[in-house]
């Protein structure tokens, strides 16, 4: 028996993935489920150092959330970047090689790469109760879909209902939606079951009258419009340049259980719960 399991993709890098499966992992931990995140592949210059291990900063927040033990299939392949498209390479949780980014793609995505995060997505299916995956960037990265492990191919691995999550502060959102849509194979497409808005500020009214051309354009629903928050959880490093490192004492651990609490609290009242609870059946 292994566990169902859902899936955040965004219409770009800085929709909100992360945070978004932050506050899912806590709010079905809430609900008494135990819950693991997931994301196969992320680059990111910051990351978690445990006894034995290295994995994405984000991904072992995203535990903490779950209340799970942090664990390198949480994040089977981390590349930190060090520059001229080159990347140190860990596998679950182990330094690999430094790799260039041609080689990375041509040799390793699609072998060991891709392997590596099926076997380990498989482990925490059998062990918990839900797994959340996280994608990366854009599911519609046409110059990259051919090597990409992070997003359309781990959920149709699992196959995970995929919630696409776009940021309509930054504008476009709309047609970020729908030009993501356009882009994917028609398998993929079926995969997407609604999309979430995030990052709204404004009356929501306004924004409702929209929904009925999205759904008639793409035949999906909005499950949820989330608001744009102020929170201190430490975010993926590709689009803010504000990023700290942080120092996992105790006294932090539990500033940042408030701030998951908090986030969670006000995502759970955006989110179409019920509609979510149906997908993971």
């Amino acid at each position: 028996m292994t566990a169902p399991t859902l899936m955040i993709q965004g219409t770009s890098s800085g929709a909100g993935k992360t945070t978004l499966v932050t506050a899912l992992c806590r709010i079905f931990s809430d609900k008494g489920y135990r819950v693991a995140p997931f994301k196969s592949q992320n680059m990111s210059s910051y990351s978690y150092i445990g006894n034995d291990f290295e994995i994405a900063r984000a991904q072992a927040i995203q535990a903490i959330a779950a209340r799970a033990n942090i664990d390198p299939k949480m994040n089977p392949i981390l590349l930190k970047p060090i520059g001229n498209y080159r990347s140190e390479v860990f596998v679950n949780g182990k330094f690999y090689k430094k790799m260039h980014a041609s080689e990375y793609y041509k040799k390793f995505a699609l072998t060991t790469g891709l392997s590596t995060s099926k076997e380990s997505l498989d482990v925490l299916r059998r062990k918990y109760d839900i797994v959340i995956l996280e994608g990366a960037g854009s599911p519609a990265e046409i110059n990259l879909a051919r090597y990409d492990i992070a997003n359309m191919r781990m959920a149709e691995y699992c196959s995970a209902p995929v919630i696409l999550v776009t940021d309509i502060d930054k504008g476009g959102s709309f047609a970020s939606i729908i030009g993501t849509m356009a882009l994917l194979e028609k398998k993929y497409q079926r995969l997407i079951k609604g999309f979430v808005i995030n990052k709204f500020r404004g009356d929501i009214e306004i924004l409702r009258t929209s929904f009925s051309l999205l759904r008639k354009k793409t035949m999906k629903p909005v499950l949820g419009v989330i608001p744009l928050l102020k929170f201190d959880i430490p975010d993926e490093d590709s689009l803010d340049a504000k990023l700290k490192h942080v120092s996992w004492t105790k006294k932090y651990m539990q500033s940042l259980d408030v701030e998951i609490a908090n986030l969670s609290r006000k995502v759970r009242k955006n989110l179409d719960m019920k509609a979510l609870g149906v997908l993971l059946k």
